[in-house]
């Protein structure tokens, strides 16, 4: 009953806090949204941002969204291949739609409580296929070391791929101008050196500290989740699938753009820094990243590709609402509906 009752006001808790700052960026845009109505010539009570998302979804283009599922399920594909792989060295041998349907539980049970999925994932899966949870559970920890790689990578790509938008931003918010060129990159390449050098000269002072201990113990965490990749007998093609779910993450980002009109015309350059930003958006322990990711897919979109803020503020919507809650809540429930029947009479086998 404790539990229950724990996971419930957490749940209310990390609801709370998605919905309140949702609220705030809400009624951000819908001020600038009114403010640009009534310059327009159009009376003020005509100008709900509400109304006008209402008529976005209405107008979107649900072709694409279907391309997205698709994207989606085949990134549950990989993640599924390279579990297997994972799991192959302990001398198991669960059937694959097992694994698949409990990554799918485990997407929807994160809508409620964020990060409870994994620890749903490992119990669903051990409920069937008899693999003590234990170990089921020290191979999603390789996964999602990985999947902190996979995403750093892609932080990085963005970085790379649109400096000079980026560099000028920051020039803009400074006060300076002129565009980012080669020199801006030295530049900071240097200042990251610079850091480097820093934190060597003074590593054994800052050895001492809480947060270098800290810090150093999730740099061994990450390491000892590479070497047991390294261990594995096809390596090559863990590293494929991993990649390969980033990969159609970040192309479901640019379906969910090319469904929506204002925002079809974006590139997948300017995909991956969306991708990239909104999911750090995730990071905050609201519902699927309620509010943060609408924060920042909002403020990549308007301040580096001229997107203006009530059509960012639709797409933000469009791409949480129909893909990662919707398309999350439907998938997840199916895979609770089949799991049972389709382990009715089945017996796990080993070695």
């Amino acid at each position: 009953m404790n539990k229950l009752l724990k996971n419930i006001l957490q749940f209310l808790l990390s609801l709370g806090l998605g919905s309140t700052i949702l609220y705030f960026v809400y009624q951000s845009q819908s001020k600038t949204y009114v403010a640009e109505c009534i310059a327009k010539g159009t009376a003020a009570a005509d100008c709900n941002l509400m109304d006008k998302l209402v008529g976005d979804f209405q107008q979107t283009n649900f072709g694409w969204i279907a391309l997205v599922m698709l994207a989606f399920l085949a990134s549950n594909y990989s993640r599924t291949a390279k579990w297997m792989l994972l799991l192959k060295p302990m001398g198991y041998r669960p059937k694959f739609i097992n694994g698949f349907l409990s990554i799918l539980v485990a997407y929807f049970a994160n809508i409620f409580i964020p990060r409870i999925g994994e620890v749903i994932r490992a119990g669903v899966f051990s409920k069937y296929e008899k693999i003590p949870v234990e170990k089921v559970m020290g191979t999603i920890v390789v996964d999602r070391v990985v999947d902190v790689l996979c995403l750093l990578l892609a932080f990085g790509l963005a970085l790379v791929f649109e400096f000079e938008k980026i560099w000028g931003y920051i020039n803009q918010q400074s006060g300076q101008t002129g565009e980012a060129g080669g020199s801006g990159k030295w530049l900071v390449l240097a200042g990251l050196a610079a850091v480097g050098v820093l934190v060597f000269l003074l590593r054994n002072k800052l050895a001492q500290t809480a947060l270098f201990q800290k810090i150093m113990k999730m740099v061994a965490g990450f390491w000892e989740g590479i070497k047991v990749v390294g261990k594995l007998e096809r390596p090559w093609l863990f590293v494929f699938h991993s990649l390969n779910i980033w990969l159609l993450y970040f192309i479901m980002t640019w379906l969910g753009f090319k469904a929506f009109g204002p925002t079809s015309h974006l590139d997948l350059s300017a995909a991956l820094t969306v991708f990239a930003f909104g999911t750090l958006g995730m990071v905050i322990p609201s519902p699927g990243g309620m509010g943060t990711f609408h924060g920042l897919v909002i403020w990549v979109l308007t301040s580096f590709y001229a997107i203006k803020g009530d059509d960012a503020f639709s797409v933000a919507n469009i791409i949480f609402f129909l893909i990662q809650i919707g398309l999350n809540a439907v998938m997840g429930l199916l895979a609770l509906l089949v799991l049972p029947i389709i382990n009715k009479d089945y017996k796990p086998q080993t070695k």
